[in-house]
């Protein structure tokens, strides 16, 4: 079997031998699995303006066009669009590591239509079947919530699922989601503790049982670099942030590389752009250290204007760092 991108370059980054261009990025196109029909994203026209909401056939027409482009290094969908996906022969030629979501905990069910699932500490659910899904990594997730009850049935059931996944033979990696409920913290302290409840959940596996790499949410430039330099031998990844700027998505992957990541993991940032291609190719650039977030973003709107596409915001908006967490490290 041909080796993936991403399994040269976890080797090498385990091994201690990250190098420029090793940056992993993957696009997170299991959506799906947190909600409805909405979750396919809004259909574009010739001129790139949001419509009605796209039909899953049209959802996995996006994903396929992003595997012949070959930028990303992992694929990441529900299991029924991985099958799909392996039946129509999407990576027979493909060096892209394909994906699925293991598991789908309450706190993600977030996008359906007048649901109200959020309204309560997460609590852990799986739809997959590990041993029918076609590929040979998958995604769990787990949220802590500082909640005796709500942490220890997460807990318990990311126990359950450790011992499964092993006798489906697959490998997997973990995301953990800051808190779904109230806790009080400050984002520094949110920080602080995800860090300790991810170093304590892993303290108790095995080689054999701990994940290939981490999700977790950026909160900051303090926390990323204490997680990533806790243990050389627990590689970090992040998520994408939610409906920021470009600005924001850009400099998200410069601060988090810097500062000890090695890996972007991004849903609604790629699925929502006006040409996700583009975005793609900019991402790229940005993560390989071939260009700095401001120059990211006038190259993506000066790729959508040649190809004729209207983007939803302005370039002076699209400028613009609005999330917090980022202001505290900018360029220059």
């Amino acid at each position: 079997m041909t080796t993936t991108r991403y399994e040269e370059k976890i080797g090498r980054i385990l091994a201690g031998e990250y190098r420029k261009g090793d940056f992993i990025l993957a696009d997170a196109k299991d959506a799906d699995m947190s909600g409805g029909i909405p979750t396919a994203g809004l259909r574009r026209g010739n001129d790139g303006r949001p419509g009605g909401h796209r039909t899953r056939m049209e959802f996995v027409a996006e994903i396929e066009a992003l595997i012949a482009q070959d930028l990303v290094d992992i694929m990441l969908t529900s299991a029924s669009n991985m099958e799909l996906l392996q039946t129509r022969g999407a990576f027979a030629a493909s060096r892209i590591k394909p994906a699925f979501r293991g598991n789908d905990t309450t706190d993600v069910w977030n996008v359906m239509r007048g649901c109200r699932y959020r309204e309560a500490p997460s609590r852990p659910f799986r739809s997959a079947d590990l041993t029918l899904a076609p590929a040979d990594l998958c995604l769990y997730s787990i949220t802590f919530n500082n909640d005796t009850d709500a942490d220890l049935a997460s807990l318990e059931a990311f126990g359950t699922f450790r011992r499964d996944i092993r006798a489906a033979g697959k490998d997997y990696f973990l995301e953990v989601f800051n808190p779904n409920m109230p806790t009080g913290f400050s984002s520094a302290e949110t920080g602080a503790y995800v860090n300790d409840c991810i170093a304590r959940t892993l303290a108790g596996l095995t080689r054999a049982e701990r994940p290939q790499f981490l999700k977790v949410a950026y909160n900051g430039p303090a926390a990323m670099e204490e997680l990533a330099s806790y243990d050389p031998s627990l590689v970090v990844g992040i998520l994408g942030g939610g409906s920021g700027t470009l600005r924001d998505t850009f400099e998200l992957v410069r601060q988090a590389e810097k500062y000890g990541a090695r890996l972007a993991l991004f849903g609604r940032k790629i699925n929502s752009a006006e040409h996700q291609p583009s975005l793609v190719t900019w991402l790229r650039a940005v993560a390989d250290g071939n260009a700095g977030s401001e120059e990211a973003v006038r190259g993506y709107h000066g790729a959508l204007a040649k190809l004729g596409l209207k983007s939803d915001r302005t370039l002076d908006d699209d400028l613009l760092i609005t999330e917090e967490v980022l202001l505290k490290a900018t360029e220059g």
